[in-house]
């Protein structure tokens, strides 16, 4: 076992128990109740320690598995078979990863709750999708075979990643998705949804 490899499943070992701890301490007092002191204190490390492994401050706690976003999106794009168009290719990975943090993580309906309920981390959800808006459209770009800066390419992802944002407080927020990426694959019609 090398040092190095020790030293990054400690640094991963911290990292999950800071936002362990910061997501149990949110949606027991509210996030803003609660300090990055108190969250360090529960986590047993220092305040230092925490803005180290979290640098954009208190709601990147929450947020902590943003770090594979961008791989996976870029990877829904590259690594989908080929009778699978890109927008479908999006939205099964965005159901997928919905239905697989409701099947392990039990407190995923609180977490969605406390996202909704808190403006600054609403934001914060935004622009953090948003922030993978260039990749994103680049490798949408690239599977199509136009620049990287064309129009379409850049919209697609924009309104792929904003997709999430949308349906948040929608009743049915799968078939409110399912509607925004029939738009996306097949564009407007004007018309009414089918079934």
């Amino acid at each position: 076992m090398t040092e190095t490899g020790r030293r990054e499943r400690k640094k991963a070992a911290t990292r999950q128990a800071l936002a362990d701890a910061a997501l149990r301490l949110f949606l027991e007092r509210g996030y803003d109740d609660v300090g990055v002191r108190e969250i360090a204190d529960a986590a047993d490390v220092s305040v230092t320690t925490l803005f180290k492994h979290f640098p954009d401050g208190k709601e990147a706690l929450v947020f902590d598995q943003d770090l594979d976003r961008e791989a996976a999106l870029v990877g829904a794009v590259r690594e989908r078979p080929t009778d699978l168009s890109v927008p479908r290719a999006l939205h099964r990975l965005l159901l997928d990863d919905r239905s697989r943090r409701v099947r392990t993580d039990p407190r995923f309906p609180d977490f969605l709750r406390l996202v909704d309920t808190t403006p600054a981390l609403r934001e914060y959800a935004r622009r953090m999708w948003l922030r993978h808006e260039n990749a994103l459209a680049t490798a949408i770009a690239e599977d199509a075979g136009l620049p990287s800066d064309d129009p379409g390419c850049r919209a697609l992802a924009h309104f792929a990643l904003e997709a999430t944002t949308l349906v948040r407080a929608d009743r049915d927020p799968e078939a409110a998705l399912a509607r925004i990426f029939d738009l996306l694959d097949s564009g407007w019609s004007g018309s009414t949804p089918t079934d």
